[in-house]
């Protein structure tokens, strides 16, 4: 396979040329029937952190919202009962979600809308005199002129929310439909660990305030990105152990080496949000000028990846195959043959329905990747430049 032509067609597919410049393009893959929410509430379940530490300090931001650690505490509180929501979408999610025909099928208007309500609450609300409760006059995806949330949808969000623990005290949750204007004020609590809106709260303040598109999930708090908050930046290696968290210990080992083995080398490593999660190595030493995170994800030659679609990937992006032909036809067959047949757009490439081929060779981060560890090891060294081999 021609190499500069996979090249070609790669950078066609991944970029968009403008008036305004480059963008990104979001256009990968077919329209398709999503899976059921419950799925998606599986894969989300898995992106909760797991290990939020004890201590760290926060950005001065929040000093006026709580003590330190009353906010850290809530945003424990807020990511336990994230496990009660995600639990609650798989045994009764399919209630209030019907899969739709979309090409991204992480897009569930549900959840957005649950998303920006408990954005609203957390933001607008003011903690009442017993702070066991937020009252609140103002929820702007219900009240705005262009509401974000359809008054027919309201109800339902505040439905779930109601079955995942909150209280709703004025809100007749049986009408058809209500919007929170009609309660002045409404008292909204959640009974079974009262601290969680403390850390609500602090969410919330991050999701409005601290968002960077592609850089944190500041906006998305089924993530708890409590990272956000933290004064001081949290280490990548520790965000990919999160990451890496829910796997079996044998592939978390694997992925950890293969992470400290070239950011040995110089590679450098960043961390890219969009409907999927990546860890990105890029190798920019040589670089004239100053690149930005998102400079940095285009010259990656590898990542590890999670996606609703694809589930753990190892990702990578050849381009030196043709030099070192003879070592690929060394490599157990499956991965000779993914390698040799390249990568670029599915439908220019193979005449294929898109599968997101242009991103890379996607290999499963699963069991099967394992008896090809060194395997992977040699054609990852045989990327990097030749002073830097191992």
């Amino acid at each position: 396979m021609d190499v500069r032509k996979n090249l070609f067609l790669l950078s066609y597919c991944d970029i968009i040329i403008t008036k305004r410049g480059v963008k990104m393009s979001a256009d990968h893959g077919e329209i398709a029937m999503q899976k059921p929410i419950s799925e998606y509430a599986r894969y989300i379940k898995n992106l909760i952190p797991a290990n939020i530490p004890g201590t760290y300090s926060l950005k001065p931001m929040f000093k006026t919202i709580a003590g330190e650690e009353k906010i850290r505490n809530g945003v424990i509180a807020f990511r336990d009962f994230l496990y009660v929501f995600c639990d609650r979408l798989i045994s009764d999610g399919h209630l209030y979600a019907k899969p739709q025909k979309t090409k991204n099928p992480a897009n569930y208007p549900f959840l957005h809308d649950v998303n920006h309500l408990l954005i609203d609450i957390g933001y607008y609300g003011k903690p009442a005199e017993n702070d066991g409760s937020l009252l609140i006059t103002e929820i702007p995806s219900f009240t705005d002129p262009k509401p974000k949330i359809s008054a027919s949808r309201q109800t339902e969000c505040l439905r779930f929310l109601a079955l995942c623990g909150f209280v709703f005290t004025g809100i007749d949750l049986e009408a058809r439909t209500r919007t929170i204007s009609e309660v002045q004020p409404a008292e909204i609590s959640y009974p079974d660990n009262p601290i969680l809106l403390t850390g609500l709260i602090a969410l919330s303040v991050s999701a409005k305030e601290l968002w960077v598109r592609f850089y944190n999930n500041a906006d998305n708090l089924f993530r708890c990105d409590y990272r956000v908050l933290k004064a001081e930046d949290t280490d990548i290696l520790d965000m990919l152990k999160d990451f890496l968290y829910p796997l079996p210990e044998k592939l978390q080992k694997f992925a950890l080496e293969l992470h400290r083995r070239y950011t040995d080398m110089g590679m450098t490593c960043i961390t890219i949000n969009d409907d999927a999660v990546h860890f990105a190595y890029s190798y920019i030493k040589n670089s004239r000028r100053t690149l930005s995170t998102r400079d940095i994800y285009q010259q990656r030659v590898w990542e590890f990846s999670l996606s609703m679609k694809y589930g753990y990937c190892l990702v990578v992006r050849s381009k030196k195959t043709d030099k070192y032909m003879d070592i690929i036809k060394t490599f157990p067959l499956p991965l000779r043959d993914k390698i040799i047949r390249g990568y670029g757009c599915d439908r220019k490439l193979r005449n294929e329905p898109c599968q997101g081929g242009c991103q890379g060779i996607r290999i499963p981060l699963d069991d099967s990747i394992l008896p090809i560890s060194r395997d992977i090891e040699i054609w990852l060294d045989n990327e990097m430049p030749d002073s830097l081999r191992k």
